[in-house]
């Protein structure tokens, strides 16, 4: 067997063995360097991010957030709408995927629109600054045009698998309906904390 992919498949089992011992750390001081994004669906796609801006570089947790964003759906957006995530992480020099654990990872949503609901239950107001922008958080998204004027957030301490603390990730979300792909999305960071 080739020494590359002896290499791979062990960092790999290694990894897969790390994952599986979900163990949750308290994330503070931490550093998100180089957020990168691109839309990575067909030229015809659906549903589209034209723009996304965080600021500062790095960004730090706990700490303030300056965000905008653009997209646009030409069709609308409603349950069921699948998602499917693959996560990776660079180890020695590879990609590896990181499996869903405890959803998790590389994992696919069946219903991203009952997520939302969990999240924001229906019959409460979206949180700011959306509502001030008339922005919805829940299904359906409506055919159209979207856009998040420049806006600050806090973000707050947080508690990730510690296997997800430091490193350098890529990770592709991938938007479905009805069997159909609706959009697709690619972004790259390093994340470092004490």
């Amino acid at each position: 067997m080739d020494r590359s992919v002896m290499l791979a498949v062990t960092v790999s089992l290694v990894v897969a063995g790390v994952v599986t011992q979900v163990s949750c750390r308290r994330v503070t001081n931490a550093k998100v360097l180089g957020f990168d994004w691109k839309n990575c669906g067909q030229p015809d796609a659906p549903a589209v991010l034209k723009t996304l801006a965080l600021s500062p570089d790095p960004i730090t947790i706990p700490g303030d957030l300056t965000a905008s964003a653009s997209g646009t759906t030409s069709v609308e957006l409603a349950a069921p709408l699948a998602v499917n995530v693959t996560l990776e992480k660079e180890v020695a020099g590879f990609w590896v995927k990181v499996p869903c654990v405890e959803e998790l990872g590389s994992c696919h949503y069946e219903d991203a629109c009952e997520i939302l609901n969990q999240l924001i239950p229906p019959g409460q107001d979206c949180p700011e600054p959306l509502h001030s922008y008339g922005l919805p958080c829940r299904c359906p998204f409506k055919a159209g045009s979207y856009s998040l004027p420049q806006s600050d957030f806090y973000l707050p301490n947080m508690d990730l698998p510690y296997w997800l603390t430091n490193g350098n990730y890529r990770v592709q979300g991938v938007l479905g309906s009805q069997g159909k792909e609706l959009g697709c999305l690619k972004v790259a960071l390093s994340l470092h904390s004490d």
